[in-house]
């Protein structure tokens, strides 16, 4: 096998597929090994099978989401890949390429958002247009990278980057283990039958709304409307200038317990709802649509289906096929972990032995697990009040390396710097990103204008952003484990279904599921030297075998 080659794919205007082998020595400017070959689309998988078996290649193509997919539904699985797309975002902004060509470059067509998924029937699919001259941008590609400082971290970074990208596409295509006949009772009893009329209430959602205005003095209020809402909470002496829980949960009043009940059952009935399970849920699979590198930091988003967000509410409806389980692996304080690596700050990797929250405490910097988590989640988002800011300077004298690289990273972003993660990912400068980019726990005032506020954002970025560098790797480690362990079983193989930032699910047969845990623990385990070598660092995940989600937790 000659690992080496790379094949760069383009879809030709006359609807033909474009091969062109470029060898790992002559991808660096030099001319390519081979001429291009050229094959019809309707025999693109078998050429791709072919070669996959005989020569390994690393696919190049312009975006996973445009060929993968159609792929897998011809049955052909490849093992690697170099996503374009991804990978130019990260290039083109990576402080490690800078003085490159691609360093900085204008906003062009290598910029755009993920391809959409054509529907047609099968074979003969609509498939988009190639992005202009794949070759050529994989060569810039190649000439960034290899005339880094930072070659080694960058190469890392951009194939876990396309190898999520690849897992986003097989994900999708096997789909979560989903239960309908489960979810609609989850939702009947928390809400009530179904109503028979689109866009009614269900029932207990009907009987908040009595409580809502008889405790308001209000019998037509809709407490759908914000700014009725609001008008009829000041009424009767509630100071509050918005609608959100968190603002309304602070104060006394009999109409606090049922409108945030209300709240709380019509975020269910609008995110995961029977019109959600009515949109979403096929043949006894939810298809979600990721979207790897969603957020500037590298964690992933979504296009539809909400999977990063499933409540605890629904969980119980993932219930894996009859003889089957669902092996979930959580990574144990991961961004903590991940700055422990960052910092080599020996102190934190010894607390970090067994529990890290706990071994905080027994060094005794704080004096309970509950203080230790807010004291790091303080520490990592730049905390200066309450009870986070009264904790984070104990945490400074017992973990002085730790916390002087987090506020480092918060001093360069003040200044209007740009940090970057341990593989390369740069953050943006301020005012080049938006106020959904920012963690959830910053203020969302304007973003780029506060010095404060965009220093916490580069701080949580380089924890943040290498804790997702981590979990690629992890997911890509986990996903080759399963494939070298299990191919033999072809479509009765243990298989990824569900990933959300520190935590995978794979859906296995129950005879193999020890196995499993086995392949998952020892990628995470991988995923920590990939990333930082032989640095006193642990990465301990905690694995449940079940069959259903909600038996997890």
């Amino acid at each position: 096998m000659i690992e080496s080659v790379f094949i760069v794919l383009r879809r030709l205007p006359d609807g033909r597929v474009e091969f062109t082998p470029v060898d790992r020595d002559a991808s660096d400017c030099a001319p390519v090994a081979a001429a291009p070959i050229v094959v019809a689309e309707a025999e693109l998988a078998m050429a791709v099978a072919t070669r996959e078996v005989e020569e390994s290649p690393r696919w190049v193509w312009d975006d996973t989401r445009s060929w993968y997919p159609r792929l897998l539904g011809l049955g052909v699985r490849v093992a690697r890949c170099i996503d374009l797309r991804l990978c130019h975002a990260i290039l083109r902004r990576s402080a490690a390429t800078s003085g490159s060509e691609l360093h900085g470059t204008p906003p062009g067509p290598y910029d755009g958002p993920q391809a959409e998924l054509a529907q047609g029937d099968g074979l003969f699919d609509v498939v988009p247009e190639s992005l202009p001259d794949p070759l050529a941008e994989f060569l810039r590609q190649r000439r960034a990278v290899e005339s880094s400082a930072h070659r080694e971290g960058l190469e890392l970074l951009t194939k876990a980057e396309s190898a999520g990208a690849l897992v986003a596409c097989e994900m999708q295509h096997r789909g979560i283990p989903w239960s309908a006949r489960v979810h609609d009772g989850l939702l009947t009893e928390a809400l009530g039958p179904r109503p028979v009329r689109a866009g009614d209430r269900p029932a207990a959602m009907s009987a908040d709304v009595v409580e809502i205005r008889a405790a308001l003095a209000a019998p037509d209020l809709n407490p759908d409307s914000p700014a009725e809402l609001l008008k009829a909470l000041n009424r009767v002496g509630l100071p509050v200038t918005s609608t959100s829980k968190w603002e309304i949960q602070r104060h006394e009043h009999p109409v606090v317990e049922p409108l945030l009940r209300y709240k709380r059952r019509q975020r269910l009935l609008v995110a995961n709802g029977w019109a959600w399970v009515d949109a979403w849920v096929r043949q006894g699979r939810f298809r979600p649509d990721y979207v790897p590198g969603g957020v500037v930091t590298g964690r992933w988003a979504t296009s539809g289906g909400g999977a990063l967000q499933l409540p605890k509410a629904v969980r119980a409806a993932v219930v894996a096929d009859p003889g089957w389980k669902l092996i979930v692996a959580d990574a144990a304080q991961l961004e903590p972990r991940i700055l422990t690596g960052l910092s080599r700050d020996a102190a934190m990797a010894a607390a970090g032995e067994g529990d890290l929250y706990e071994g905080i405490v027994t060094s005794g910097a704080v004096a309970s697990r509950a203080e230790a988590k807010v004291a790091m989640l303080g520490a990592m988002y730049g905390a200066t009040q309450g009870e986070s800011g009264r904790l984070v300077p104990r945490l400074a004298r017992r973990f002085p390396r730790a916390m002087e690289y987090v506020e480092s990273a918060a001093r360069t972003g003040e200044a209007g710097g740009v940090v970057s993660t341990l593989l390369g990912r740069s953050s943006p400068r301020p005012g080049e990103a938006v106020a959904a980019d920012l963690p959830p726990e910053m203020d969302r005032g304007p973003v780029g204008r506060d010095a404060r506020a965009w220093g916490r954002f580069t701080r949580n970025f380089v924890v943040q952003g290498t804790a997702a560098e981590w979990a690629l790797c992890w997911m890509g480690a986990t996903r080759a484990g399963l494939h070298a362990r299990f191919a033999g079983l072809g479509e009765g193989a243990p298989h990824l279904v569900f990933f959300l930032h520190d935590e995978i699910v794979v859906h296995a047969p129950a005879d193999v599921a020890d196995e499993v845990v086995g392949v998952v623990e020892t990628s995470a385990a991988a995923a920590g030297r990939l990333l930082f070598g032989d640095a006193p660092v642990r990465f301990p995940v905690t694995v449940a075998v079940v069959d259903d989600y909600s038996q997890a937790k």
